[in-house]
């Protein structure tokens, strides 16, 4: 564990009052993560930039969701914050608003962390936030924090992409693109949450979680129950049942192409049963749409925003509930849920034994 204050903070639960967010008498909390926002061609944000200025305004700002910026939301990297203010002044607007009612949290992550010294930010910003549900204790932070070497390294690796990496047209090795290195951070993150009997809710390496399972795993777990469903169905479950394991076997397959064999066969729980104290919000930058953590006081979860035509496959074949955002062509799908009595009931029954 890196030896920073943070963490200690974490592992004492000595917060002050403004990195406590109570959402345990009706508020809601939309947590997103991993913007990249820049300038030029390129720009991690261009193709999907209307969409997140769009959703965070119609959808999340004006039904009274408090928002969570969880690092990475500028690339202070590669720009300056004047040149990311010009390019994006729609997004800015919008936090400007939640801003205005006291409902915006921005957490720095490796890629912003630079604001932390800035004399002046207009923002509320902080390293960790912990939630009050009521039910479970939650802490946001950005993830980059169980990697010693960003916290050691963090000005160096910022200035080799701003001033060679970058002007080379080379992209920086990043803990998103290698599966090593967020299989590291992911299993720090998970064996603190069970330690402490806590959800631990972070961004950086682009790969959305819920109850510590990714889409590999997920997988996995969905083919094991269409199986033990298979000899009792018959006539069109039966047949729903074969295309959806072919189907479910096909995108495993993508899957494994994209990761190292041995990454794969790691798990973040060992040989034990998951724990589902970890998630991740994913990041802004998906090809076909983007996820995010939504929390209330009794349930959390994994939701998918995408255009209208252009999800992805696994959506259009899946049994998930759609929400059209009037007059635009974006799409909410909720990828999954729980409520948090349930999840702190398992946290509490299988976790005694792991983490130790």
């Amino acid at each position: 564990m890196p030896d920073s204050f943070l963490l200690d903070r974490m592992e004492t639960g000595d917060f002050p009052e403004d990195a406590v967010v109570d959402i345990s008498n009706g508020g809601k909390i939309i947590i997103i993560s991993d913007l990249h926002m820049g300038t030029g061609p390129r720009d991690d944000l261009n193709h999907n930039g209307a969409m997140v200025t769009c959703l965070l305004e119609e959808y999340y700002f004006k039904n009274g969701w408090i928002l969570v910026l969880n690092g990475d939301i500028e690339e202070l990297y590669k720009y300056s914050l004047d040149q990311i203010h010009e390019k994006w002044p729609g997004i800015y607007r919008v936090f400007n608003l939640f801003a205005e009612e006291k409902r915006l949290y921005k957490i720095a992550g490796n890629h912003d962390e630079l604001l932390l010294s800035k004399k002046y930010y207009p923002y509320p910003l902080f390293n960790i936030i912990k939630i009050e549900t009521g039910i479970v204790k939650a802490f946001v932070y950005h993830g980059h924090q169980w990697s010693s070497i960003y916290m050691r390294f963090n000005k160096f690796f910022r200035f080799m992409v701003r001033y060679f990496l970058g002007p080379a047209g080379i992209r920086n090795i990043a803990d998103s693109r290698s599966p090593h290195k967020r299989f590291h951070i992911e299993k720090k993150a998970y064996a603190f949450s069970i330690k402490n009997h806590c959800l631990s809710i972070i961004g950086h390496t682009h790969r959305p979680l819920f109850e510590s399972l990714g889409r590999f795993d997920y997988i996995k777990f969905e083919v094991e129950r269409l199986c033990r469903g298979y000899p009792t169905s018959s006539g069109d479950d039966r047949r729903r049942i074969e295309e959806e394991v072919t189907a479910l076997r096909s995108e495993l397959g993508k899957l494994k192409k994209k990761e190292r064999r041995d990454v794969l066969r790691q798990s973040l729980y060992g040989d034990e049963l998951p724990v589902p104290c970890l998630f991740n919000s994913g990041s802004a930058l998906g090809k076909k749409g983007i996820t995010a953590i939504e929390m209330t006081g009794e349930e959390i979860a994994l939701v998918y925003w995408f255009t209208e035509g252009k999800s992805k496959k696994f959506i259009k074949r899946g049994d998930y509930c759609i929400e059209s955002l009037p007059e635009t062509p974006y799409r909410r799908a909720v990828l999954n849920h729980n409520k948090l009595d349930y999840i702190s009931a398992k946290i509490k029954l299988l976790g005694n034994n792991q983490g130790h």
